[in-house]
Protein backbone atom coordinates (compact mmCIF):
# COMPACT_ATOMS: atom_id res chain seq x y z
CA UNK A 1 0.00 0.00 0.00
CA UNK A 2 1.31 3.48 -0.84
CA UNK A 3 0.40 6.57 1.18
CA UNK A 4 1.44 9.90 -0.32
CA UNK A 5 1.85 13.02 1.85
CA UNK A 6 3.60 16.40 1.31
CA UNK A 7 7.37 16.21 1.35
CA UNK A 8 7.55 18.74 4.21
CA UNK A 9 6.67 16.05 6.76
CA UNK A 10 9.51 15.18 9.13
CA UNK A 11 11.14 11.74 8.94
CA UNK A 12 10.67 11.43 12.70
CA UNK A 13 6.94 10.89 12.04
CA UNK A 14 7.46 7.86 9.80
CA UNK A 15 7.25 5.17 12.49
CA UNK A 16 5.82 1.90 11.20
CA UNK A 17 6.75 2.38 7.54
CA UNK A 18 9.14 -0.15 6.00
CA UNK A 19 10.27 2.01 3.08
CA UNK A 20 10.63 5.69 2.28
CA UNK A 21 10.85 6.71 -1.38
CA UNK A 22 10.67 9.87 -3.46
CA UNK A 23 8.23 10.08 -6.34
CA UNK A 24 9.99 11.27 -9.49
CA UNK A 25 6.73 12.68 -10.83
CA UNK A 26 5.32 14.56 -7.90
CA UNK A 27 8.47 15.49 -6.01
CA UNK A 28 6.78 14.32 -2.83
CA UNK A 29 7.84 11.71 -0.29
CA UNK A 30 6.08 8.37 -0.71
CA UNK A 31 5.85 6.08 2.30
CA UNK A 32 5.48 2.37 1.61
CA UNK A 33 3.85 -0.13 4.03
CA UNK A 34 3.27 -3.84 3.60
CA UNK A 35 -0.14 -5.39 4.28
CA UNK A 36 1.22 -7.08 7.35
CA UNK A 37 2.59 -3.78 8.71
CA UNK A 38 -0.69 -2.02 7.97
CA UNK A 39 -2.62 -4.65 9.87
CA UNK A 40 -0.23 -4.26 12.80
CA UNK A 41 -0.80 -0.54 13.15
CA UNK A 42 -3.71 0.42 15.32
CA UNK A 43 -6.33 2.85 14.12
CA UNK A 44 -5.55 5.25 16.97
CA UNK A 45 -1.86 5.39 16.10
CA UNK A 46 -2.65 5.98 12.45
CA UNK A 47 -5.07 8.78 13.27
CA UNK A 48 -2.57 10.45 15.68
CA UNK A 49 0.21 10.28 13.14
CA UNK A 50 -2.06 11.56 10.39
CA UNK A 51 -3.24 14.56 12.43
CA UNK A 52 0.31 15.39 13.59
CA UNK A 53 1.72 15.11 10.09
CA UNK A 54 -1.00 17.22 8.53
CA UNK A 55 -0.62 19.90 11.18
CA UNK A 56 3.11 20.08 10.71
CA UNK A 57 2.77 20.05 6.94
CA UNK A 58 0.30 22.90 7.15
CA UNK A 59 2.70 25.00 9.27
CA UNK A 60 5.59 24.32 6.93
CA UNK A 61 3.46 25.18 3.92
CA UNK A 62 2.42 28.47 5.50
CA UNK A 63 6.05 29.24 6.32
CA UNK A 64 7.14 28.47 2.76
CA UNK A 65 4.37 30.64 1.36
CA UNK A 66 5.40 33.59 3.51
CA UNK A 67 9.02 33.15 2.45
CA UNK A 68 8.06 33.02 -1.22
CA UNK A 69 5.88 36.10 -0.78
CA UNK A 70 8.77 37.97 0.89
CA UNK A 71 11.22 37.00 -1.85
CA UNK A 72 8.77 38.06 -4.54
CA UNK A 73 8.29 41.39 -2.78
CA UNK A 74 12.06 41.94 -2.52
CA UNK A 75 12.53 41.02 -6.17
CA UNK A 76 9.80 43.46 -7.16
CA UNK A 77 11.35 46.18 -5.03
CA UNK A 78 14.77 45.48 -6.53
CA UNK A 79 13.36 45.61 -10.03
CA UNK A 80 11.59 48.85 -9.19
CA UNK A 81 14.78 50.20 -7.62
CA UNK A 82 16.86 49.31 -10.66
CA UNK A 83 14.32 50.97 -12.90
CA UNK A 84 14.16 54.10 -10.71
CA UNK A 85 17.94 54.38 -10.03
CA UNK A 86 19.01 56.93 -12.64
CA UNK A 87 22.60 56.82 -11.28
CA UNK A 88 23.08 53.05 -11.42
CA UNK A 89 25.88 53.40 -14.01
CA UNK A 90 27.74 55.96 -11.86
CA UNK A 91 28.76 53.63 -9.03
CA UNK A 92 29.55 50.01 -8.30
CA UNK A 93 32.33 47.47 -7.93
CA UNK A 94 34.72 47.50 -10.88
CA UNK A 95 36.02 44.26 -12.39
CA UNK A 96 39.53 43.28 -11.35
CA UNK A 97 42.18 45.32 -13.16
CA UNK A 98 43.78 42.89 -15.61
CA UNK A 99 45.35 45.37 -18.04
CA UNK A 100 42.71 44.67 -20.69
CA UNK A 101 42.22 48.32 -21.59
CA UNK A 102 43.97 51.66 -21.32
CA UNK A 103 41.75 54.46 -20.08
CA UNK A 104 42.46 57.99 -21.18
CA UNK A 105 42.05 59.20 -17.63
CA UNK A 106 44.37 61.34 -15.51
CA UNK A 107 44.34 60.62 -11.78
CA UNK A 108 45.07 63.66 -9.62
CA UNK A 109 47.12 63.26 -6.44
CA UNK A 110 45.32 64.14 -3.20
CA UNK A 111 48.26 66.36 -2.27
CA UNK A 112 47.50 68.43 -5.38
CA UNK A 113 43.92 69.20 -4.33
CA UNK A 114 44.21 72.91 -3.51
CA UNK A 115 41.95 75.95 -4.00
CA UNK A 116 43.64 76.51 -7.37
CA UNK A 117 41.75 73.45 -8.65
CA UNK A 118 38.36 74.75 -7.49
CA UNK A 119 35.45 73.97 -9.86
CA UNK A 120 37.49 71.39 -11.76
CA UNK A 121 36.09 67.92 -12.46
CA UNK A 122 38.84 65.44 -11.59
CA UNK A 123 39.49 61.74 -10.97
CA UNK A 124 41.18 60.52 -7.77
CA UNK A 125 42.19 57.04 -6.62
CA UNK A 126 42.42 56.71 -2.84
CA UNK A 127 41.50 54.60 0.15
CA UNK A 128 38.29 55.09 2.09
CA UNK A 129 39.63 56.24 5.45
CA UNK A 130 36.26 56.86 7.12
CA UNK A 131 32.63 57.20 6.07
CA UNK A 132 29.60 58.70 7.77
CA UNK A 133 26.05 58.63 6.41
CA UNK A 134 23.70 61.43 7.39
CA UNK A 135 20.24 61.57 5.88
CA UNK A 136 20.45 61.85 2.11
CA UNK A 137 24.21 62.36 2.07
CA UNK A 138 27.39 60.55 3.00
CA UNK A 139 30.70 62.10 4.06
CA UNK A 140 33.88 60.21 3.19
CA UNK A 141 37.51 60.91 4.03
CA UNK A 142 39.69 59.72 1.17
CA UNK A 143 43.33 58.99 2.04
CA UNK A 144 46.37 58.73 -0.16
CA UNK A 145 49.52 58.02 1.86
CA UNK A 146 49.95 60.91 4.33
CA UNK A 147 47.38 63.17 2.63
CA UNK A 148 43.61 63.07 2.93
CA UNK A 149 40.58 65.04 1.76
CA UNK A 150 36.91 65.20 2.68
CA UNK A 151 34.41 64.04 0.04
CA UNK A 152 30.63 64.24 -0.15
CA UNK A 153 28.02 62.13 -1.92
CA UNK A 154 24.56 63.75 -1.76
CA UNK A 155 21.25 62.92 -3.39
CA UNK A 156 20.77 65.25 -6.35
CA UNK A 157 21.12 65.48 -10.11
CA UNK A 158 24.27 63.33 -10.15
CA UNK A 159 23.68 60.92 -7.28
CA UNK A 160 20.69 58.80 -6.33
CA UNK A 161 19.75 57.62 -2.84
CA UNK A 162 20.96 54.16 -3.87
CA UNK A 163 24.36 55.64 -4.78
CA UNK A 164 24.58 57.35 -1.38
CA UNK A 165 23.74 54.06 0.34
CA UNK A 166 26.38 52.25 -1.72
CA UNK A 167 29.05 54.79 -0.77
CA UNK A 168 28.13 54.59 2.92
CA UNK A 169 28.54 50.79 2.89
CA UNK A 170 32.02 50.68 1.34
CA UNK A 171 34.39 49.02 3.81
CA UNK A 172 37.12 51.17 5.30
CA UNK A 173 40.54 50.80 3.59
CA UNK A 174 38.91 49.82 0.29
CA UNK A 175 40.46 51.48 -2.76
CA UNK A 176 38.10 53.57 -4.88
CA UNK A 177 38.19 55.61 -8.06
CA UNK A 178 36.22 58.82 -7.67
CA UNK A 179 35.15 61.43 -10.19
CA UNK A 180 34.35 64.62 -8.33
CA UNK A 181 34.08 68.37 -8.52
CA UNK A 182 36.61 70.26 -6.41
CA UNK A 183 34.89 72.85 -4.23
CA UNK A 184 36.29 75.48 -1.87
CA UNK A 185 35.01 75.38 1.69
CA UNK A 186 34.09 78.35 3.86
CA UNK A 187 35.56 76.86 7.01
CA UNK A 188 38.81 74.91 7.16
CA UNK A 189 38.49 71.14 7.53
CA UNK A 190 40.86 70.68 10.46
CA UNK A 191 40.73 66.88 10.39
CA UNK A 192 42.18 66.64 6.85
CA UNK A 193 45.51 67.58 5.32
CA UNK A 194 43.66 69.29 2.45
CA UNK A 195 41.81 71.81 4.62
CA UNK A 196 40.61 74.33 2.02
CA UNK A 197 38.70 72.09 -0.40
CA UNK A 198 36.36 69.13 -0.50
CA UNK A 199 35.23 66.81 -3.27
CA UNK A 200 31.63 66.57 -4.47
CA UNK A 201 31.44 63.05 -5.84
CA UNK A 202 29.69 62.33 -9.14
CA UNK A 203 31.00 58.80 -9.73
CA UNK A 204 32.49 56.22 -7.35
CA UNK A 205 33.78 52.75 -8.17
CA UNK A 206 35.41 50.23 -5.85
CA UNK A 207 38.72 49.03 -7.30
CA UNK A 208 39.72 46.76 -4.41
CA UNK A 209 37.43 45.81 -1.54
CA UNK A 210 38.93 45.52 1.95
CA UNK A 211 37.78 43.00 4.52
CA UNK A 212 35.04 44.45 6.75
CA UNK A 213 37.01 43.76 9.95
CA UNK A 214 40.49 45.31 10.28
CA UNK A 215 43.13 44.03 12.74
CA UNK A 216 43.56 47.59 13.97
CA UNK A 217 41.89 50.93 13.35
CA UNK A 218 44.08 53.58 11.73
CA UNK A 219 42.54 56.39 13.77
CA UNK A 220 43.60 54.50 16.93
CA UNK A 221 47.08 53.91 15.54
CA UNK A 222 47.76 57.65 15.06
CA UNK A 223 46.33 58.75 18.42
CA UNK A 224 49.03 60.12 20.76
CA UNK A 225 49.61 58.00 23.86
CA UNK A 226 47.44 59.13 26.74
CA UNK A 227 45.07 61.12 24.56
CA UNK A 228 41.49 59.98 24.83
CA UNK A 229 42.06 57.77 27.89
CA UNK A 230 39.25 59.47 29.76
CA UNK A 231 36.84 58.91 26.87
CA UNK A 232 37.94 55.28 26.63
CA UNK A 233 39.34 55.65 23.14
CA UNK A 234 41.99 53.09 22.26
CA UNK A 235 45.63 53.40 21.31
CA UNK A 236 47.65 50.65 19.61
CA UNK A 237 50.64 49.09 21.34
CA UNK A 238 53.92 48.36 19.62
CA UNK A 239 53.52 44.59 19.28
CA UNK A 240 50.07 44.95 17.70
CA UNK A 241 51.52 47.47 15.25
CA UNK A 242 54.41 45.21 14.30
CA UNK A 243 52.21 42.09 14.04
CA UNK A 244 50.01 43.99 11.55
CA UNK A 245 52.78 46.10 10.05
CA UNK A 246 51.23 46.51 6.59
CA UNK A 247 48.18 48.21 8.11
CA UNK A 248 50.31 50.25 10.54
CA UNK A 249 52.53 51.47 7.69
CA UNK A 250 49.45 53.06 6.08
CA UNK A 251 49.08 55.59 8.90
CA UNK A 252 50.03 59.17 8.13
CA UNK A 253 52.73 58.99 10.82
CA UNK A 254 54.41 55.89 9.39
CA UNK A 255 54.17 57.27 5.86
CA UNK A 256 55.90 60.46 7.02
CA UNK A 257 58.62 58.60 8.96
CA UNK A 258 59.70 56.43 6.06
CA UNK A 259 59.48 59.17 3.46
CA UNK A 260 61.79 61.26 5.62
CA UNK A 261 64.05 58.23 6.04
CA UNK A 262 64.21 57.89 2.27
CA UNK A 263 65.28 61.53 2.25
CA UNK A 264 68.14 60.72 4.64
CA UNK A 265 69.45 58.11 2.18
CA UNK A 266 69.09 60.44 -0.79
CA UNK A 267 70.80 63.35 0.97
CA UNK A 268 73.59 61.05 2.15
CA UNK A 269 74.20 59.87 -1.41
CA UNK A 270 73.90 63.31 -3.02
CA UNK A 271 76.18 65.02 -0.51
CA UNK A 272 78.95 62.43 -0.76
CA UNK A 273 78.69 62.20 -4.54
CA UNK A 274 79.15 65.98 -4.70
CA UNK A 275 82.24 65.56 -2.51
CA UNK A 276 83.77 63.13 -5.00
CA UNK A 277 82.91 59.89 -3.19
CA UNK A 278 82.13 56.68 -5.09
CA UNK A 279 79.27 54.46 -3.96
CA UNK A 280 80.28 50.82 -3.58
CA UNK A 281 78.45 47.55 -2.89
CA UNK A 282 80.15 45.09 -0.56
CA UNK A 283 79.51 41.37 0.14
CA UNK A 284 77.15 40.50 2.97
CA UNK A 285 78.20 36.82 3.08
CA UNK A 286 81.81 36.75 4.25
CA UNK A 287 84.41 34.17 5.25
CA UNK A 288 85.31 35.66 8.64
CA UNK A 289 83.71 37.98 11.16
CA UNK A 290 84.38 41.55 10.09
CA UNK A 291 84.60 42.86 13.66
CA UNK A 292 85.72 39.79 15.57
CA UNK A 293 83.96 36.47 16.05
CA UNK A 294 81.50 37.52 18.73
CA UNK A 295 77.94 38.60 17.95
CA UNK A 296 77.98 37.21 14.44
CA UNK A 297 75.38 35.17 12.55
CA UNK A 298 76.79 31.93 11.15
CA UNK A 299 75.22 30.52 7.98
CA UNK A 300 75.69 27.27 6.12
CA UNK A 301 77.68 27.85 2.93
CA UNK A 302 77.72 24.64 0.90
CA UNK A 303 80.26 22.38 2.69
CA UNK A 304 81.56 25.05 5.04
CA UNK A 305 80.38 27.95 7.18
CA UNK A 306 80.15 31.65 6.41
CA UNK A 307 79.02 34.76 8.27
CA UNK A 308 76.64 37.65 7.75
CA UNK A 309 78.64 40.87 7.60
CA UNK A 310 78.66 42.95 10.79
CA UNK A 311 79.83 45.91 8.71
CA UNK A 312 81.44 46.65 5.33
CA UNK A 313 84.63 47.64 7.17
CA UNK A 314 87.11 45.26 5.50
CA UNK A 315 85.88 45.95 2.00
CA UNK A 316 85.77 49.71 2.47
CA UNK A 317 89.45 49.63 3.41
CA UNK A 318 90.32 47.30 0.54
CA UNK A 319 88.71 49.81 -1.85
CA UNK A 320 90.90 52.60 -0.44
CA UNK A 321 93.94 50.38 -1.01
CA UNK A 322 92.61 49.93 -4.57
CA UNK A 323 92.88 53.72 -5.09
CA UNK A 324 89.21 54.62 -4.96
CA UNK A 325 90.27 57.34 -2.49
CA UNK A 326 86.80 58.10 -1.09
CA UNK A 327 83.95 55.56 -0.88
CA UNK A 328 80.58 55.12 0.78
CA UNK A 329 77.91 52.45 0.90
CA UNK A 330 74.32 52.02 2.03
CA UNK A 331 73.40 48.47 2.94
CA UNK A 332 72.24 45.92 5.52
CA UNK A 333 74.31 45.19 8.61
CA UNK A 334 73.80 42.16 10.87
CA UNK A 335 74.53 41.97 14.60
CA UNK A 336 73.80 38.82 16.61
CA UNK A 337 73.44 40.80 19.82
CA UNK A 338 70.85 39.53 22.30
CA UNK A 339 69.88 43.11 23.17
CA UNK A 340 66.24 44.03 23.61
CA UNK A 341 66.71 47.74 24.18
CA UNK A 342 64.98 50.65 22.49
CA UNK A 343 67.96 51.28 20.20
CA UNK A 344 69.24 47.83 19.18
CA UNK A 345 68.29 45.75 16.13
CA UNK A 346 69.81 42.54 14.80
CA UNK A 347 69.58 43.90 11.26
CA UNK A 348 69.75 47.53 10.25
CA UNK A 349 70.85 49.73 7.35
CA UNK A 350 74.36 51.09 7.67
CA UNK A 351 75.50 54.43 6.24
CA UNK A 352 79.25 53.91 5.89
CA UNK A 353 82.10 56.16 4.80
CA UNK A 354 85.82 55.51 4.24
CA UNK A 355 88.38 57.91 2.79
CA UNK A 356 92.07 58.48 2.45
CA UNK A 357 93.44 61.56 4.19
CA UNK A 358 96.62 63.51 3.71
CA UNK A 359 98.06 64.37 7.10
CA UNK A 360 95.42 64.24 9.88
CA UNK A 361 92.33 62.15 10.60
CA UNK A 362 90.43 65.37 11.35
CA UNK A 363 90.16 65.70 7.57
CA UNK A 364 87.87 62.66 7.72
CA UNK A 365 85.95 63.92 10.76
CA UNK A 366 85.33 67.23 9.00
CA UNK A 367 84.00 65.43 5.93
CA UNK A 368 81.72 63.16 7.98
CA UNK A 369 80.32 65.95 10.15
CA UNK A 370 79.71 68.21 7.16
CA UNK A 371 77.86 65.35 5.47
CA UNK A 372 75.61 64.97 8.52
CA UNK A 373 75.00 68.72 8.66
CA UNK A 374 73.96 68.73 4.99
CA UNK A 375 71.53 65.90 5.74
CA UNK A 376 70.04 67.80 8.70
CA UNK A 377 69.67 70.97 6.62
CA UNK A 378 68.07 69.07 3.75
CA UNK A 379 65.55 67.42 6.08
CA UNK A 380 64.73 70.75 7.69
CA UNK A 381 64.21 72.50 4.35
CA UNK A 382 62.55 69.75 2.29
CA UNK A 383 60.59 67.58 4.74
CA UNK A 384 58.65 69.99 6.94
CA UNK A 385 55.33 68.32 6.03
CA UNK A 386 56.64 64.95 7.21
CA UNK A 387 58.22 66.43 10.36
CA UNK A 388 54.98 68.17 11.33
CA UNK A 389 52.94 65.02 10.63
CA UNK A 390 55.13 62.96 12.97
CA UNK A 391 55.05 65.71 15.62
CA UNK A 392 51.26 65.51 15.79
CA UNK A 393 51.52 62.02 17.26
CA UNK A 394 55.00 62.26 18.80
CA UNK A 395 55.65 65.89 19.82
CA UNK A 396 59.32 66.90 20.08
CA UNK A 397 61.54 69.95 19.87
CA UNK A 398 63.13 70.70 16.47
CA UNK A 399 66.48 68.95 15.98
CA UNK A 400 69.31 71.44 16.55
CA UNK A 401 72.84 71.42 15.13
CA UNK A 402 75.74 73.80 14.71
CA UNK A 403 77.73 74.67 11.61
CA UNK A 404 80.58 73.84 11.90
CA UNK A 405 79.84 70.92 14.20
CA UNK A 406 80.81 71.19 17.87
CA UNK A 407 83.85 69.02 18.66
CA UNK A 408 84.65 68.12 22.28
CA UNK A 409 87.62 66.12 23.47
CA UNK A 410 86.93 63.14 25.68
CA UNK A 411 88.50 64.81 28.70
CA UNK A 412 86.13 67.79 28.31
CA UNK A 413 83.16 65.43 28.28
CA UNK A 414 84.39 63.67 31.41
CA UNK A 415 84.86 67.05 33.14
CA UNK A 416 81.25 68.03 32.32
CA UNK A 417 79.98 64.76 33.79
CA UNK A 418 82.06 65.18 36.94
CA UNK A 419 80.72 68.70 37.36
CA UNK A 420 77.23 67.16 37.23
CA UNK A 421 78.11 64.80 40.08
CA UNK A 422 79.20 61.70 38.11
CA UNK A 423 82.20 59.86 39.50
CA UNK A 424 84.36 58.34 36.75
CA UNK A 425 88.00 57.98 35.81
CA UNK A 426 89.84 59.76 33.00
CA UNK A 427 90.00 56.58 30.90
CA UNK A 428 86.71 55.01 31.91
CA UNK A 429 84.26 54.26 29.13
CA UNK A 430 80.90 56.04 29.00
CA UNK A 431 77.97 53.97 30.21
CA UNK A 432 74.66 54.38 28.39
CA UNK A 433 73.17 56.57 31.19
CA UNK A 434 76.28 58.77 31.26
CA UNK A 435 76.25 59.03 27.47
CA UNK A 436 72.64 60.29 27.62
CA UNK A 437 73.45 62.66 30.47
CA UNK A 438 76.38 64.12 28.55
CA UNK A 439 74.06 64.71 25.60
CA UNK A 440 71.68 66.68 27.83
CA UNK A 441 74.57 68.69 29.32
CA UNK A 442 75.89 69.54 25.86
CA UNK A 443 72.39 70.60 24.76
CA UNK A 444 72.04 72.90 27.78
CA UNK A 445 75.47 74.47 27.30
CA UNK A 446 75.85 74.59 23.51
CA UNK A 447 72.24 74.25 22.26
CA UNK A 448 72.99 71.41 19.87
CA UNK A 449 71.76 67.83 19.51
CA UNK A 450 74.75 66.80 17.38
CA UNK A 451 78.39 66.91 18.39
CA UNK A 452 81.64 64.94 18.10
CA UNK A 453 83.42 63.45 21.11
CA UNK A 454 87.03 63.25 19.97
CA UNK A 455 90.26 61.65 21.25
CA UNK A 456 88.91 58.64 23.06
CA UNK A 457 91.68 57.20 25.28
CA UNK A 458 93.30 54.04 23.99
CA UNK A 459 92.17 52.02 27.03
CA UNK A 460 88.50 52.70 26.28
CA UNK A 461 88.50 50.83 22.98
CA UNK A 462 91.13 48.10 23.38
CA UNK A 463 89.26 45.69 21.07
CA UNK A 464 89.99 47.79 18.02
CA UNK A 465 93.70 48.13 18.73
CA UNK A 466 94.85 44.66 19.84
CA UNK A 467 93.89 41.02 19.27
CA UNK A 468 91.33 39.43 21.56
CA UNK A 469 93.24 36.49 23.10
CA UNK A 470 90.04 34.45 23.59
CA UNK A 471 88.61 35.04 20.13
CA UNK A 472 91.36 35.31 17.56
CA UNK A 473 90.54 35.85 13.90
CA UNK A 474 91.84 33.23 11.48
CA UNK A 475 94.12 35.40 9.34
CA UNK A 476 93.99 32.88 6.50
CA UNK A 477 90.30 33.63 6.08
CA UNK A 478 90.97 37.36 5.67
CA UNK A 479 94.18 36.95 3.67
CA UNK A 480 92.90 39.19 0.86
CA UNK A 481 92.28 41.97 3.38
CA UNK A 482 95.71 41.59 4.99
CA UNK A 483 97.43 41.41 1.60
CA UNK A 484 95.80 44.67 0.48
CA UNK A 485 98.06 46.47 2.96
CA UNK A 486 101.23 44.78 1.68
CA UNK A 487 101.27 46.65 -1.60
CA UNK A 488 101.00 50.22 -0.40
CA UNK A 489 98.04 51.62 1.54
CA UNK A 490 97.34 55.35 2.01
CA UNK A 491 96.43 56.65 5.50
CA UNK A 492 92.69 56.42 5.80
CA UNK A 493 89.79 56.48 8.23
CA UNK A 494 86.03 56.29 8.20
CA UNK A 495 82.85 55.79 10.13
CA UNK A 496 79.40 54.33 10.04
CA UNK A 497 75.98 55.01 11.55
CA UNK A 498 72.63 53.28 11.44
CA UNK A 499 69.98 54.79 9.17
CA UNK A 500 67.24 53.87 11.63
CA UNK A 501 69.01 55.62 14.51
CA UNK A 502 69.57 58.79 12.48
CA UNK A 503 65.85 58.90 11.67
CA UNK A 504 64.84 58.12 15.26
CA UNK A 505 67.08 60.79 16.79
CA UNK A 506 66.24 63.46 14.24
CA UNK A 507 62.48 63.03 14.79
CA UNK A 508 62.80 62.70 18.57
CA UNK A 509 61.27 59.20 18.61
CA UNK A 510 61.88 56.78 21.46
CA UNK A 511 62.25 53.38 19.83
CA UNK A 512 64.28 52.34 16.81
CA UNK A 513 61.55 49.88 15.82
CA UNK A 514 59.42 52.88 14.84
CA UNK A 515 61.98 53.72 12.14
CA UNK A 516 62.60 50.17 10.88
CA UNK A 517 60.05 49.16 8.28
CA UNK A 518 60.10 45.47 9.24
CA UNK A 519 62.29 45.36 12.36
CA UNK A 520 64.40 42.39 13.41
CA UNK A 521 65.39 41.90 17.02
CA UNK A 522 66.08 38.82 19.22
CA UNK A 523 62.33 38.27 19.69
CA UNK A 524 61.01 39.15 16.24
CA UNK A 525 61.62 37.43 12.92
CA UNK A 526 58.27 38.23 11.27
CA UNK A 527 56.59 39.74 9.36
Amino acid sequence: MRVSIPSLCGLSDFRGFSQVAVSNHTGRLVLVMTKEELKGASEEEQQAQSKKGLKKAQKEAEKAAKKAEKQAKLAAEQQSTDEDDFAKDRYGVSPMVQSQEKLDRVLVRVQQLTPERADQLIWVRARVHTSRAKGKQCFLVLRQQQFNVQALVAVGDRASKQMVKFAANINKESIVDVEAMVRKVDQKIESCSQQDVELHIERIFVISQAEPRLPLQLEDAVRPEGEGDEEGRATVNQDTRLDNRVIDLRTTTSQAIFRLQSGVCQLFRDTLTDKGFVEIQTPKIISAASEGGANVFTVSYFKTSAYLAQSPQLYKQMCICADFDKVFCVGPVFRAEDSNTHRHLTEFVGLDIEMAFNYHYHEVIDSITDTMVQIFKGLRDKFQTEIQTVNKQYPSEPFKFLEPTLRLEYTEGVAMLRAAGVEMGDEEDLSTPNEKLLGRLVKEKYDTDFYVLDKYPLAVRPFYTMPDPTDKVDLEKIKAYIDSFRYGAPPHAGGGIGLERVTMLYLGLHNVRQTSMFPRDPKRLTP
